[in-house]
């Protein structure tokens, strides 16, 4: 079942949720807010529905009657870097994390007061409006992030990389030689002040499958035991 709200000012938001109560109470804060939201009660329905509509974010449960929210944004990233807030049931941290590596942005844990989430909505919607804004061309060697054209290439192939992923690879990638904690790449790539450090981790993770030649002994994007992250320069002869 898909239901839409009236046209609104705000930005396109769409809930997929099959509990009834959590979804109008959800849609009723984030329609208090400006935005235009739509709800769905299946997963499978989900990919038609975002080519569709096109929306600016995602609100996606874990657990779906159909298949789960974990597939459902396995299949929307093969098209889609749309933004995507994972929520999920209290003390699941490892389909957490999982949902996480396949792609969503951030999560919320049930059960969430309606005003938190909202706010972290309005945070990943910040973020991800800061986020289109042209930013530098960084380069180094055969690894390129176009900021303006919000791509990154690899020895002359596109990275099929998320907003997210973008956004902390080229934050890395212009401080070369610098190490970052957790806390600081939270502050400053996803524009928190707190939140669960394992979803930089993830990132980062993902982020090495797809710019390193060896993801399990990186040269890039190195750990700095005891404090975090750091972006090497390739080596030249």
């Amino acid at each position: 079942m898909v239901t839409a709200a009236p046209q609104s000012p705000g930005r396109r938001i769409l809930v997929v949720e099959d509990d009834a109560t959590v979804r109008e109470v959800v849609a009723r804060y984030l329609e208090r807010d400006g935005h235009q939201v739509t709800t769905l009660d299946r997963g499978a329905q989900a990919a038609a529905v975002v080519a569709r509509l096109d929306p600016d974010l995602i609100i996606l449960d874990l657990m779906l009657p159909d298949i789960s929210g974990v597939e459902v944004c396995r299949e929307l990233r093969r098209t889609s870097p749309v933004p995507i807030i994972m929520v999920t049931a209290l003390g699941e941290e490892a389909d957490r994390v999982l949902g996480l590596e396949v792609g969503a942005d951030d999560y919320v844990t049930k059960p969430f007061s309606p005003r938190e989430l909202a706010l972290r909505v309005a945070s990943v919607l910040r973020r991800a409006s800061t986020s289109a804004k042209p930013g530098p061309l960084v380069t180094d060697g055969d690894l390129v992030v176009d900021g303006p054209a919000r791509t990154a290439t690899w020895r002359g192939r596109v990275v099929p990389l998320t907003a997210r992923e973008l956004d902390l690879l080229a934050f890395l990638m212009t401080h070369p030689g610098q190490a970052f904690t957790r806390e600081q790449l939270l502050d400053q790539v996803w524009g928190w002040s707190f939140g669960d450090h394992s979803t930089v981790t993830v990132h980062i993770k993902r982020l090495r499958r797809k710019v390193e030649v060896d993801p399990v002994q990186p040269t890039r994007i190195v750990t700095v035991w005891g404090t975090g992250y750091r972006y090497d320069r390739e080596a030249r002869p």
